[in-house]
Order: structure tokens, then C-alpha cells, then sequence
């Protein structure tokens, strides 16, 4: 039989407010346990939570993006349930009327073809704490500093029809995120984290199977294999004559599987009622004017921007503007040396790969936009030969000061003036007689290869100074005999 995939992603996204939700508690990650939860984030008796002005803002702004209707009125509930690291037996959410109605995103595969996946909903709700087991034999201790710390998770439709596409989705919503500003997105700290519902039907049926879930998975390479799993196990319990049970699983990376974690609830099993603490927010007129004033340029409309004004082609737009920080360094080189396609041969390029190597972010680069743009202008100039901007830019990556500095310290003008250029080619050939007989005597085509040795030993005479073009032409003029 053959089947249809069908997902859906929750994504829970921390906004970058400073203080929580609810409270005037700090947000900032790594502190001691216990050390940034105040009497509101601990549920106690007698206080009354405020709602962030600011991460209203950011969830509103979020909406806009993704072209979603906008509540203006929206109102908190109590979702109830028990859990250790939920102080409050109840986590404030939002149910009936979240900030975020249905809006959409379009992702692009990795074939080219663009696909809609519609946004359900996304709204705004404070996070629990955190329970610890390593440092406590045979017991649990609890943190609560990520109590109260704003989240808005961003509900998908189950439009996904493989793990592919998921993740294409999620790495669509972390660039909307980045680009808005309203969450550094680090998976690795929590800042961003995605449950994945997964169900499979019979191909060409209109009714979903039972789901499972996946919780709490916090990488893009994670959330490929755990849905790969998942989908291939369905498979195997359906094609076995058994059923699939409606269930939270978690994923184990190390074994590349996943288990189950508990029974899946339902909405109801919530018993959602408005929060009576908390007045129904109501967003003006004037207040949407404002938000929607401070909207950047987002991914797409940048990449259409880079195919449109500065000429690139849809590969190279796609991977410079899906990252903002990659966007705005390609951008500030671009404008430097008043080449866009040069700039994105070596911010792709180069660049991209010391970076890889090196496992550092663009914006860690030991090397400035600035100082690549000012290096390029002096390859452009022909100052230098494509071999002596290598030589520069690992200076520069190695903090040896700007391209003209090093250009005149190590001596790397490159050499035009083709008398010079004659003289090392006649070393060269006055040297290496026997492969100069050997090149004149074979045929054409193979003698494009050859030429190569002679290349690389005028270049190795000049320290890479003399100018390639120059020296190809030249030599082949006189390897004629």
C-alpha cells in the first residue's frame, strides 16, 4: 500500500523580551537556578500577573509577517494540568481568541518548488520551569528561572508532507523570527523549539490516521531523522495488522529513535476557562499602525530584491538572504566594492568555507564586510591576482590588518608589465628544457593540460605576483618555439 504523509509542526518560540510575561523577572539565560523567578512566576497567593507590552508587540509583529489575521481582541485562559516544574497547576495560554488567527508562510525545497503551508495560529503564553536530575541522586530538583518566560507557539496546518519539508518550514519560520528580531532563535539554548505531529493515511484518502507526537526537539537535523523514524514505524505497526496509539514520544538521538512518553490529550482534557486575572487585551488602531511601521525587509522580499536590483541568480539570492546577518554582511560588501555577484562569489565562497571550518557565525568573522569589500576593490583594480586575494585574505583572517596594509608588506602588487613577465617565462623555459620538448611535441589537446606546469612555475618565479592572464598568453606564444 502506499501511503501519504501528513505533518504538522508546533513550534515554541522565546521572545527576546528582557522581563517575563507576567512578571518584571529577568529572561537572561544561563543564571544561577532559582535566581530569576519572582512571587508571580511561583503562582503565590495574593499576586496578579501584567501582561509585557513588549511581547504583544512581538507576537503582532510575527502575525503580520506571516500575512495573519490580527485580534485585535484576545484574551488569556488557564490550561490545567500537573506537572512538577508548573508551580501553579495551570500554565497561562491562550485558546479561543490567541493574538495570531490563520495567516501562511511559503517555503522553498530543495528542488526550487515553493510550496504554501498555512499558519493555524500563533499565540503568546508564558513557559514552565525546568527539572533537574543530574546533580540530584535519586531525587529531582526544580528550576523555575524559565517560569513566566514569554513563548509563542506557532501552530502550523498539517499541510507538511514529509520530514524534508518540515524542516524547510522550520528553517523558514527561524529566519522570519531573526529577521523581526523578536528571538535570537538559539536552538541549542531552548530559544526555539518544535513538536512534531505525525500521522500517515492511505494515499488519495481524505481522512487523517491517529497522530503521535514528538516533543521538545531543538534541531533542525534532529527533528529530519526523529519524523524519518516516526513515519517508517507507522508504517511497520499499520502494515503489521496493528494500530496506532494516539501518544507523546520522545526522541532519542543517540539511538536515532523514538519513545513513548505519555498519552496524548486532548484540548479538553485541559478544561481551558479565561483567565480571570488578566482583562482581554485590545489592540487600537493606532497601536497596529505603529508595529506595523517598524516591519523590516523580510527573507523574501530581500532574495527578490537580490534577483531584481543587484542581478544574482535565485540560488545565490535564496542563501545570502536566509540568514539576516549573512544578508546584511553580503549587503555592506556589495556596496563596498559596487559588485554584487563578485561580493557573493567570496562571501559564498571563501569565506563561507573558512567560516564552516573554523565552526564560527558571520558574525564572529575575524574578517570586517568592510575589509572583504576593500580587498575586492584591489582584485577588481587588478592590484592584486585571484592567488595574491587569497594570500590577503587569510592575513586579514589571521588579524594582519587591512588589504592595502598587507598588499605593502608582503609585496603582492601584481605583476603586468609583460617584459618582466617574458623574462621569468624564459627562465622558466631555459630551465625545463626536457618538458618543453615534450610539450612541443604533443598534440593540441593534450597540450592544454601540460601548459599547466609552466603556468604554475612562472607563477611560483613571481610569488604569485604576475598576473595569470598575462602569463597564459605569453606562454603559449612562446612554447610555439
Amino acid at each position: 500500500m502506499k501511503w501519504e504523509v501528513v505533518i504538522g509542526l508546533e513550534i515554541h518560540v522565546q521572545l527576546a523580551t528582557q522581563s517575563k510575561i507576567f512578571s518584571g523577572a529577568s529572561t537572561a539565560f544561563g543564571a544561577e537556578p532559582n535566581t530569576q523567578a519572582c512571587a508571580v512566576d511561583l503562582g503565590l497567593p495574593g499576586i496578579l500577573p501584567v501582561v509585557n507590552k513588549e511581547a504583544v508587540r512581538m507576537a503582532t509583529m510575527f502575525g503580520m509577517a506571516i500575512h495573519a489575521q490580527i485580534n485585535q481582541r484576545n484574551i488569556f485562559a488557564r490550561k490545567n494540568y500537573f506537572y512538577p516544574d508548573l508551580p501553579k497547576g495551570y500554565q497561562t495560554s491562550q485558546m479561543d481568541l490567541p493574538i495570531v488567527g490563520p495567516g501562511y508562510v511559503d517555503i522553498t525545497l530543495d528542488d526550487g518548488e515553493t510550496r504554501r503551508i498555512g499558519v493555524t495560529r500563533a499565540h503568546l503564553e508564558e513557559d514552565a520551569g525546568k527539572s533537574l536530575h543530574e546533580d540530584f541522586h535519586g531525587m529531582t530538583g526544580i528550576d523555575l528561572n524559565r517560569a513566566g518566560t514569554p513563548l509563542l507557539e506557532i501552530v502550523s496546518d498539517p499541510d507538511l508532507r514529509s520530514a524534508k519539508e518540515a524542516v524547510a518550514y522550520l528553517k523558514t519560520i527561524h529566519s522570519i523570527i531573526r529577521y523581526l528580531g523578536i528571538s535570537d532563535g538559539n536552538m541549542a539554548e531552548g530559544s526555539m523549539r518544535c513538536d512534531a505531529n505525525v500521522s500517515i493515511r492511505p494515499q488519495g484518502s481524505e481522512k487523517l490516521g491517529t497522530r503521535t507526537e514528538i516533543k521538545n526537539v531543538n534541531s533542525f537535523r534532529f527533528i529530519e531523522k526523529a519524523i524519518n523514524f516516526e513515519i517508517e514505524r507507522h508504517i511497520d505497526v499499520l502494515e503489521s495488522g496493528g494500530k496506532i496509539v494516539q501518544e507523546t514520544r520522545l526522541y532519542d538521538s543517540e539511538k536515532d529513535e523514538t519513545r513513548s512518553m505519555r498519552g496524548k490529550e486532548e484540548a479538553n482534557d485541559y478544561r481551558y476557562f479565561p483567565c480571570p486575572d488578566l482583562l482581554p487585551i485590545v489592540l487600537s488602531v493606532e497601536f497596529l499602525n505603529e508595529v506595523r511601521s517598524t516591519l523590516p525587509e523580510l527573507p523574501e522580499q530581500k532574495r527578490q530584491r537580490f534577483i531584481d536590483e543587484l542581478g544574482l541568480s535565485e540560488y545565490d539570492a535564496g542563501v545570502l538572504s536566509a540568514n539576516r546577518e549573512n544578508a546584511e554582511y553580503f549587503e555592506a560588501v556589495a556596496s563596498q566594492c559596487q559588485d554584487p555577484k563578485f561580493a557573493a562569489n567570496w562571501v559564498m565562497g571563501e569565506l563561507a568555507s573558512r567560516l564552516n571550518k573554523n565552526q564560527l557565525e558571520i558574525s564572529e568573522s575575524p574578517v570586517s564586510a568592510k575589509q572583504l569589500g576593500e580587498m575586492l576593490i584591489r582584485l577588481k583594480d587588478e592590484t592584486i591576482s585571484s592567488k595574491g586575494a587569497k594570500t590577503v585574505f587569510e592575513a586579514m583572517w589571521n588579524g594582519e590588518g587591512s588589504a592595502d596594509e598587507i598588499i605593502e608588506k608582503r609585496n603582492l602588487k601584481s605583476i603586468t608589465d609583460t617584459s618582466a613577465i617574458e623574462a621569468m617565462i624564459d627562465e622558466v623555459i631555459a630551465n625545463n628544457a626536457a618538458q618543453v620538448e615534450q610539450y612541443r611535441s604533443a598534440e593540441e589537446a593534450k597540450q592544454g593540460k601540460m601548459i599547466g606546469f609552466f603556468v604554475g612555475q612562472v607563477m611560483k618565479a613571481s610569488r604569485g605576483a604576475a598576473e595569470p592572464g598575462v602569463v597564459n598568453k605569453l606562454l603559449r606564444e612562446k612554447l610555439k618555439g
